[in-house]
């Protein structure tokens, strides 16, 4: 599997850090994992898949690295709960599937990652919580102190309270955001594709990864897909609605290797 990485870069200067270092030495990094990497081909969470994410985790935060999971997955853990074959639209069973879907998919990663002796803390966030100061604020402060206390803190959006105007609208995004409330040094997004290509690879065997470019080149907009039947984001999501627009750069690398291990392969941007 490969991973999204976005590094933060001086944007007046637009003197970009080093992509490949900067994940190698990066301390605090956050971790956006995809429905469709933790569900089992639409059958439920695929607690084998998970459970090597969980793993690869483990492995860095054995090397002293602070790493917070924005995880997907309720959702579309709770469709297959509820015998669903597509995701709705309306808002309401939206907010009904993620209720039915959350307590399973805390109960995975409370229990895998237990393996490594590691505990994990459930953080639910809106749009509000990261637009009004003082809720800004106390997230800062909690998810601080559990990083500080080795917990992993396990993120995903509180779809049970949202309204279509104030989602976040996918993970990529609140990944983004919560990169920036932490002064994360590194941002890893893991798609089920190798990255950004100039066609859909899954119709197009010509189709060819982007090497290197900037996330605000509208030309990239045009080539980024949506997400699958289980998932909001997608490529489009990930180029378009980069951190900061351009405050971080995103490379492409093979996250079955730690950050440490400096092997990486596709896009950087």
């Amino acid at each position: 599997m490969s991973a999204m990485a976005w590094e933060s870069r001086d944007v007046e200067s637009n003197e970009q850090l080093p992509g490949r270092e900067a994940l190698s030495s990066a301390r605090r990094v956050v971790v956006k994992i995809g429905s469709a990497l933790l569900t089992n081909e639409g059958r439920g969470l695929d607690e084998a898949a998970i459970g090597g994410w969980v793993d690869q985790i483990a492995a860095l935060h054995q090397q002293g690295k602070e790493v917070v999971l924005v995880s997907s997955g309720a959702v579309a853990a709770g469709m297959v709960r509820l015998g669903w074959q597509a995701r709705p639209s309306a808002v309401h069973e939206l907010q009904a599937a993620a209720a039915v879907g959350q307590n399973g998919l805390t109960q995975c990663y409370e229990q895998l990652f237990a393996r490594h002796g590691m505990l994990t803390a459930q953080i639910l966030l809106t749009h509000d919580d990261l637009s009004n100061r003082k809720r800004y604020l106390n997230a800062l402060s909690a998810l601080r102190t559990l990083v500080e206390m080795r917990v992993v803190p396990v993120i995903n959006e509180n779809d049970t309270v949202v309204t279509d105007e104030i989602r976040f609208g996918d993970n990529d995004t609140l990944g983004a955001l919560v990169a920036n409330l932490l002064e994360a040094d590194a941002l890893l997004l893991l798609p089920d594709q190798e990255g950004l290509f100039d066609a859909d690879p899954r119709h197009n065997p010509d189709a060819t990864l982007i090497a290197e470019g900037r996330a605000d080149d509208p030309r990239l907009a045009a080539v980024a897909g949506s997400g699958g039947a289980l998932g909001r984001g997608g490529m489009s999501t990930q180029s378009a609605r980069c951190p900061a627009r351009g405050a971080f750069r995103r490379g492409n690398r093979d996250c079955q290797r730690p950050p440490a291990a400096g092997n990486y392969s596709g896009n950087e941007w």
